[in-house]
């Protein structure tokens, strides 16, 4: 970890659940008794307010603005004593949709691919869907349907990937002084408590994903995939959870590991991502 500012670049569409990780990952860091623990004052805590508020209520947050991007920073320090700046984003996910559709990377978001050594992408699997081929629709049933449908459309895997060569290829583009190469990649597949899977989250995206997976482990000797859930359990918007609000929401969520264990501790991820920086940095 560096003292000028550990900065991740979190990627993820609307849905995934990026301000309630924020919320509870920042929730967690207070609390003190996780791998990563704040370490001072935290700046710029607005964009998580609402979200804290409504967890707190029992009830899940509102969709952050499209148009919104803000950085918070929070001094952390690890277990092992070091300490550092964790730059944590939040924004809105049709930021990433709009980047995905229209093929174009803004100046702002060149910067932030570019500055950054850590990407954590977030995929939420139940809303991935398979786009058809030869190995699971006979060849007669697609042209029917294409004549049917003559409307083209990208399938999810399609689109995850181009996401990551555009990313890839901007950060190629880089000025001198910028850290060259792939950067540390962690996978997050959130609302893991909806998805139902006995294995690992590997597996997972294994099974749900094969051709995303493929171009994944190809470009990063080892990604690291990992399942998360957030807040514990479905909330809504509306209606409050009153055992979700009597207990407190630092009492819900959990990542599983990479080996398929469930932790309670929602900064794994992170520790785990920063930790891979480390010793790639001292190799």
């Amino acid at each position: 970890m560096s003292g000028s500012g550990d900065s991740i670049l979190l990627l993820g569409e609307s849905g995934v659940g990026k301000t309630h990780y924020g919320a509870q990952l920042l929730r967690r860091l207070i609390k003190k008794d996780c791998r990563l623990r704040m370490n001072g004052q935290a700046t710029n805590l607005e964009p998580f307010e609402a979200a804290l508020e409504s967890l707190s209520e029992g009830k899940a947050a509102d969709h952050t603005a499209t148009s919104i991007y803000v950085d918070s920073v929070w001094p952390v320090s690890q277990e092992d004593g070091t300490s550092g700046q964790l730059i944590w984003p939040e924004y809105g996910g049709e930021q990433i949709k709009s980047m995905i559709e229209t093929r174009r990377v803004a100046d702002a978001w060149c910067r932030r691919v570019q500055q950054a050594d850590r990407w954590m992408l977030m995929i939420r699997l139940q809303q991935t869907q398979l786009g058809d081929d030869v190995l699971s629709r006979p060849l007669s049933d697609m042209r029917r349907a294409a004549r049917e449908n003559p409307a083209h459309q990208i399938s999810d895997q399609a689109r995850l990937i181009e996401l990551l060569q555009m990313l890839i290829y901007v950060r190629g583009m880089s000025p001198t002084g910028v850290r060259p190469g792939s950067p540390q990649l962690a996978v997050l597949l959130t609302c893991w408590d909806e998805l139902r899977f006995e294995g690992t989250p590997s597996e997972a995206l294994q099974v749900r994903l094969p051709m995303f997976w493929a171009f994944l482990s190809a470009t990063w000797p080892a990604p690291t995939v990992m399942g998360l859930s957030a807040l514990g359990r479905p909330l809504t918007p509306h209606t409050s959870d009153s055992d979700y609000s009597s207990r407190g929401p630092e009492q819900f969520g959990f990542v599983v590991t990479p080996e398929g264990e469930r932790s309670p501790d929602l900064t794994w991820p992170i520790h785990l991502l920063l930790d891979k920086q480390s010793q790639q940095e001292a190799d």
